[in-house]
């Protein structure tokens, strides 16, 4: 029986450390939209986004390689959150916010509300692309479901992220864009701002046509 337990030791210890490096922020800000935000990233760029602590609510998505790097580099340069990030600067609350890294034992977190580090500034508006671009995608995918007629409304702020260079893991976009542009239950213009964004979508990421 020792044994055994010796071994499902060693098997955990092995999972935790074959498991991909992850790289977490979290920002708490009463009073905004949203209140809360966690958004997990790992090397393969699979995303965990929530607006609640409870993992139940979660959204999946997957990052571009390239900027599933990019983040990855910044978490390098920032020596993996071993070291504070925070000004000091007499500002106005930002939202509390942290950064988090963690890779087999090894568990980081810095803390902060504002950060005059060009990596740690570089790596906040990363994570609040990856945030907005999340948002749109849901509230795009409310609209089809139950609001045919906001969906234009969802469109433009999403056209708006893209024409920003804000919009971020385009690729989950594409079904819900070929859906609306194919489907006479929306409006023309609807449906031609649908596939225009479609097709600029997979142009940009060197995808074939719909």
């Amino acid at each position: 029986m020792k044994f055994l337990c010796i071994l499902a030791v060693c098997a955990l210890a092995s999972a935790a450390d074959d498991a991909p490096a992850k790289i977490g922020f979290t920002k708490s800000f009463p009073g905004s939209s949203p209140a809360y935000v966690s958004i997990t990233l790992d090397r393969t760029g699979a995303v965990v986004y929530n607006e609640t602590t409870d993992e139940d609510n979660a959204e999946n998505l997957q990052l571009e390689d390239f900027a599933t790097r990019e983040i990855f580099v910044l978490a390098q340069k920032l020596d993996y959150f071993t070291r504070p990030v925070e000004s000091g600067l007499k500002v106005a609350f930002m939202g509390a916010k942290s950064f988090r890294w963690e890779s087999g034992n090894q568990k980081n977190e810095v803390k902060f509300n504002y950060s005059v580090d060009e990596n740690a500034a570089d790596l906040w508006d990363r994570f609040e692309r990856i945030a907005e671009s999340e948002r749109a995608f849901m509230e795009l995918k409310r609209a089809v479901r139950h609001d045919k007629l906001g969906v234009m409304d969802a469109l433009n702020a999403t056209v708006d992220l893209w024409d920003r260079r804000r919009l971020v893991g385009e690729t989950q976009l594409l079904p819900l864009l070929d859906r609306i542009a194919g489907d006479e239950v929306y409006m023309h213009i609807a449906r031609q701002r649908a596939a225009e964004l479609s097709e600029a979508i997979r142009a940009a990421l060197k995808l074939p046509s719909a």
